[in-house]
């Protein structure tokens, strides 16, 4: 009997990652990636969660760690899993120097399951992954929300730099939600001041954009900004800071307004920033972190 098309809350688009993590000469092997970062996220909110992705089959057995947690994978075999060497170079690790280790090809549309999602969250790790045939396809069936970082993180040689999106324009008119950090908002806008760069990227049609900075989290809907701080007691886990944080906006967007999703965001990966790996705590965890911020 024929059970229609899976249905979920949000459904994270984006390879899988072997990422190599190097902070003071001490060097791990860790999974990340959007799907890997932001879907345990979701799931640990309570969500219905799909992840769709790509990676090199002997590496599948990678992917129990979601199954684990209840998300709904899809995988595609490819002949590289995608991976980024991080090397850190700083106490509070927002300076990093990032190499491609792996690269597992581009995500065709007549690949994707069969599912509706009430938000599609694309979350490529490097150019190339996503094109705007595929977006335009999700955008005809749900949400869109886009981590930028995909798309103008590009690789060149042994390393990864920073290049505007030459198809900004058209992709972003299929966006309804835009994650980028200070340095992305730069290379497309072209403007150092972070509202101005969050105006003209919201011109080009996304309704809501949210900017990660080393001291928060800023989001732009409707003409309004709304701010949280990062307020992590120590930092032991820099990387997926950003793909938690996009992941708690988004989930608690679903039921709240931006404001309060902004604010359980920051706190969301404020804990996560604590330990290395996703965020494994609980909605509780973060209205207790946000009680505690709000008394201090």
């Amino acid at each position: 009997m024929d059970q229609g098309p899976a249905s979920v809350d949000i459904a994270v688009i984006g390879h899988f990652a072997k990422d190599k993590i190097i902070v003071r000469g001490e060097e791990r092997v860790s999974s990340g990636g959007s799907v890997y970062y932001g879907g345990i996220a979701l799931r640990r909110m309570g969500l219905q969660v799909a992840v769709i992705t790509r990676l090199r089959r002997d590496d599948f057995g990678l992917l129990d760690e979601l199954k684990d947690e209840g998300i709904l994978v899809f995988a595609q075999p490819a002949k590289q899993t995608s991976g980024i060497e991080n090397t850190y170079f700083t106490e509070d690790m927002d300076r990093r120097r990032c190499k491609p280790l792996g690269f597992a090809g581009p995500f065709r549309s007549e690949d994707l399951p069969d599912i509706q999602a009430k938000t599609f969250l694309v979350g490529p790790i490097m150019a190339g992954e996503v094109d705007i045939p595929l977006i335009r396809m999700l955008s005809s069936r749900g949400t869109v929300a886009l981590d930028a970082q995909g798309f103008v993180r590009v690789r060149e040689g042994d390393g990864l730099v920073f290049r505007d999106w030459p198809q900004k324009r058209e992709g972003l008119a299929l966006v309804d939600v835009l994650k980028v950090d200070t340095a992305e908002a730069e290379v497309l806008t072209g403007q150092t001041d972070v509202r101005q760069a969050m105006r003209e990227l919201a011109a080009c049609g996304p309704s809501e954009i949210m900017l990660t900075r080393p001291q928060g989290v800023l989001v732009y809907v409707g003409g309004e900004y709304h701010q949280a701080p990062f307020n992590p007691r120590v930092v032991r886990g820099r990387t997926g800071r950003g793909d938690t944080c996009f992941a708690g906006y988004l989930g608690r967007r679903l039921t709240a307004d931006p404001e309060e999703a902004c604010r359980f965001a920051a706190a969301m990966a404020s804990l996560k920033l604590e330990q290395p790996g996703p965020f494994r705590g609980s909605v509780p965890d973060v209205e207790s972190e946000l009680t505690s911020e709000g008394e201090s």
